[in-house]
């Protein structure tokens, strides 16, 4: 008969078949083959997936130097599941709300109770939460061309915006794609200063000198570019800025990726309207798809009929049969959003101590879900992304390839064995290939995973 003992450390008894020794101490050892658990683990990477000796040396040193880091975003963590859990109780949510319409969907309870308290997290006036949205940059598009009209413009702050927006905008020079060009709405930018900072002098100097200029792009992560995201109060700054020359200018945040980072979200300081995708962080990774739009009520309802019609907006839609993934992925977004930080943090240590470049580094304090890696070779670029892919719990056994993706102006690899197609808050990579060769990590539905997929990475390239 087996010598088994209650495990104490886990909230509901299970038991197991070793006993164990030396439980105050954190280096427990099973009586068979006296291994601590550490080591049982250790033992199982390598035999698994090969990982270098030299590896496992770094990502002790790196789980030691982050422990502050995870100690604060968990702080974070705690702060939104209580605001998340606070909209929804306020909202009287039940089982009735996880309803299956069909048709035109009118009275469609679960949809607009799910407005409304996103409306109550981002602390709005009114919000459009859909499964019709098909990703951040459809969102994004509802909100620009639902509140543009023929003859205004749209000033982007931040330089170029991201890849996937520039058909939108009409750089695709020839190309006949209902761009805001072809619509007769203008476009500027004023890009960053030379050490990647906002251009205070050049938002004014175009404000003043057009007075077209009717809504103010704000992207909150970097896209495809080398810099830190902006922080909460860096959005603040240039909201409140914009508004002091013209009130009246719409300011609308790219908030993709950046959702649950910090205790405030761009609504919180002032943003007209803030957008983003349902498979990334605030649908918790378990939304099957869509997006939102969030801000004041005249905004958002602008929005609504470009995503429908004029005269219908938000007020019909069927959804599907997925409210409660919405709801339950909004639920979990808190924590899973965190894991996915924690996951960045641990990945940013532990490349720089491997002698790569990072951004941010893994003490920055954090906007958003995403490590930069400059690798300065292209092929430790694909290789590191094909590892990630190879480190996923779907299409594992797949080799992911450069290829030309639509919206993107270089050929992009991406790493992706996700639950749910292209969701970027599961563990992911990818990169435009193109030098300095700079490699895109986020996700990590657990830290765990996060840390294995980073492991098996890493020891590929050394």
């Amino acid at each position: 008969m087996l010598n088994v003992e209650r495990n104490r450390y886990c909230l509901f008894p299970f038991y197991v078949p070793f006993t164990l020794k030396n439980k105050a101490n954190k280096n427990m050892k099973y009586e068979k083959g006296e291994l601590t658990l550490l080591d049982i683990t250790k033992k199982k990477l390598k035999e698994t997936y090969k990982i270098d000796e030299r590896v496992f040396d770094l990502y002790e040193r790196a789980l030691e130097d982050v422990k502050n880091q995870f100690k604060y975003y968990d702080e974070v963590r705690e702060y939104n599941q209580v605001k998340v859990l606070n909209a929804m109780q306020r909202e009287r949510i039940s089982e009735s709300h996880f309803t299956n319409s069909s048709g035109y969907g009118y009275g469609d309870i679960g949809r607009d109770s799910l407005d409304r308290v996103y409306a109550d997290i981002f602390n709005s006036e009114s919000a459009l939460v859909r499964p019709h949205f098909v990703n951040g940059t459809h969102a994004l598009c509802c909100a620009i061309f639902g509140n543009l009209r023929p003859g205004d413009t749209m000033l982007s702050v931040c330089g170029t915006p991201y890849d996937t927006l520039h058909s939108l905008i009409g750089m695709d020079a020839g190309k006949k794609l209902g761009s805001l060009r072809e619509y007769g709405i203008n476009y500027e930018q004023v890009d960053l200063t030379e050490d990647d900072r906002i251009d205070f002098k050049g938002i004014e100097k175009h404000l003043r000198e057009n007075s077209s200029i009717k809504l103010v792009h704000i992207q909150r992560s970097t896209g495809y570019g080398w810099r830190k995201s902006l922080l909460i109060p860096e959005i603040k700054r240039i909201i409140d800025f914009v508004k002091r020359i013209n009130p009246d200018v719409i300011c609308l945040v790219d908030n993709c990726y950046g959702e649950f980072i910090d205790t405030l979200e761009p609504t919180d300081v002032g943003a007209d309207m803030a957008a983003g995708s349902l498979i990334k962080n605030i649908g918790g990774g378990i939304a099957p798809t869509g997006g939102y739009i969030v801000g004041r009520k005249d905004c958002v309802t602008q929005a609504s009929y470009r995503l429908t019609v004029p005269g219908i907006g938000g007020e019909c839609g069927s959804t599907f049969g997925v409210m409660r993934l919405l709801y339950e992925g909004l639920f979990l977004a808190p924590h899973i959003s965190i894991e996915a930080v924690k996951g960045a943090i641990f990945c940013a240590r532990i490349m720089e101590l491997a002698g790569f470049e990072v951004l941010p580094r893994y003490n920055d304090k954090r906007s958003d879900i995403i490590q930069a890696i400059k690798f300065m070779d292209k092929s430790k670029l694909i290789n590191f992304c094909r590892a990630i892919q190879n480190g996923s719990p779907v299409d594992s056994f797949v080799t992911c390839e450069p290829w030309d993706m639509p919206g993107y102006s270089d050929q992009v690899i991406m790493a992706a064995g996700d639950f749910v197609q292209g969701s970027s808050i599961e563990l992911s990579a990818d990169a435009p290939i193109r030098e300095p060769y700079i490699g895109y990590l986020q996700g990590g539905l657990t830290f765990d995973h996060a840390k294995i997929g980073i492991l098996i990475a890493l020891s590929r390239i050394l």
